[in-house]
């Protein structure tokens, strides 16, 4: 029969010991005392990326800054306008 070479995990008092414990040691020699992890995605929001100009993206970041807003945010609110003038 083959020695596991998973150790016990040690009982820690918070999360910050937990967090501190795993700073220094290797998560290897621990992972058959991990609990298995259960979750669902659901990703409903895509993501396109679109390659522009240096200088059209600097220009857009600065302004961005000055609105105290998102790069993203001020690119959807402006190309969202200039489509509805198409419309």
């Amino acid at each position: 029969m083959t020695k596991s070479k998973s150790k016990n995990l040690p009982r820690f008092g918070s999360l910050d010991e937990l967090v501190n414990f795993f700073d220094t040691h290797d998560l290897g020699e621990y992972w058959s005392e991990m609990p298995d992890a259960h979750f669902e995605v659901d990703i409903k929001r895509k993501t396109h990326l679109f390659a522009i100009d240096t200088e059209l993206a600097n220009k857009l970041t600065e302004i961005a800054k000055n609105r105290e807003i998102s790069s993203e945010a001020l690119i959807n609110t402006w190309l969202k306008e200039k489509i509805q003038e198409q419309m």
